[in-house]
């Protein structure tokens, strides 16, 4: 029996739906732990990849799912995931009691708790588990994954989580790890965009912007994103990695979510409508840094290739 699981639990097939720019890698990375796969996606030349690398193909994800012990979706948005379960031919016309859904998508924490429900009165159970650390997180292995759910599931999952990611939070009930992943996501855009106002105006005062990050990089200003972000910036490098139009999803749901359970968000809202701006300009695609290229742009500078 391949990939086994700690305090007596195993799996001989993982079922994955959703083989993006993150699902992709991910499932190369249970391949390479050892765990026999059954893979479907909306197009079809992800899933002959992923058959070529030793995985097996299905044709809906009912057929993952009567196919698998557990089954994992890395899907696009609510709907997306919302469809895949609950349709006609989706994966819970297909589980069995005591199988483990595992959604490792970003979606609305509101619709996760109302999936997990439908799990539960199905005998499943369902842990919310969302990722950062983008395409290359995906690829490597190091993902950090906020998990909501029950703790017993997730020591159920805990090494099949492992080979996706290096961090791996137990935040709290259903829904808990989709709430921590808006708060993340909140915390990136907001980030991006006070690291681009502070680039400009370095190099509107006359001062060059990659000594002003150097110096930054040394204090309480230091953060994941000014490295990496900043440097994109100055490299002028917006090919993407977390695309705009995702960015803007996700502050969607967080400001959704803010509005269902009463919490306000004015800098949230500021930032989400110039990422509509950033979108209406025709960067949906680039890597959601290029944000700080559009706030050269308001300042006369010209970060961003044409």
């Amino acid at each position: 029996m391949l990939g086994n699981l700690r305090k007596g639990y195993s799996v001989d097939t993982i079922g994955f739906i959703g083989l993006g720019l993150m699902g992709k890698p991910m499932t190369r990375n249970l391949l390479k732990a050892g765990y026999r796969l059954v893979v479907h996606n909306r197009s079809r030349a992800a899933v002959d990849e992923l058959v070529a690398a030793g995985a097996a193909a299905a044709t809906s994800p009912r057929e993952v799912a009567s196919r698998s012990e557990i089954v994992i979706t890395m899907l696009p948005d609510s709907p997306d995931v919302e469809a895949v379960l609950r349709g006609p031919d989706g994966v819970l016309a297909g589980v069995r009691p005591g199988m483990l859904l595992i959604d490792m998508s970003t979606i609305s924490p509101v619709v996760t708790r109302r999936l997990a429900a439908e799990a539960r009165e199905r005998g499943c159970e369902m842990l919310d588990a969302p990722v950062s650390g983008g395409t290359v997180g995906a690829r490597d292995g190091t993902l950090s994954i906020m998990v909501g759910g029950s703790a017993a599931a997730l020591e159920r999952t805990r090494p099949i989580l492992a080979a996706l990611g290096k961090t791996i939070t137990h935040v709290g009930g259903p829904g808990a790890g989709q709430v921590a992943k808006a708060c993340n996501q909140v915390i990136v855009a907001l980030t991006i965009e006070a690291v681009g106002e502070a680039l400009v105006l370095a190099e509107k005062a006359g001062v060059d912007p990659a000594r002003v990050r150097e110096a930054l990089l040394g204090g309480f200003a230091q953060s994941r994103i000014l490295d990496v972000h900043g440097r994109r910036a100055l490299e002028r490098n917006f090919e993407p990695g977390f695309k705009v139009r995702l960015q803007l999803k996700d502050l969607a749901i967080a400001l959704a979510a803010a509005k269902e359970y009463g919490a306000r968000m004015p800098a949230t809202s500021i930032v989400a409508e110039i990422l509509k701006n950033v979108v209406a300009c025709g960067d949906a695609e680039a890597d959601h840094s290029v944000i700080m290229a559009h706030v050269a742009r308001w300042a006369g500078l010209q970060w961003k290739p044409e």
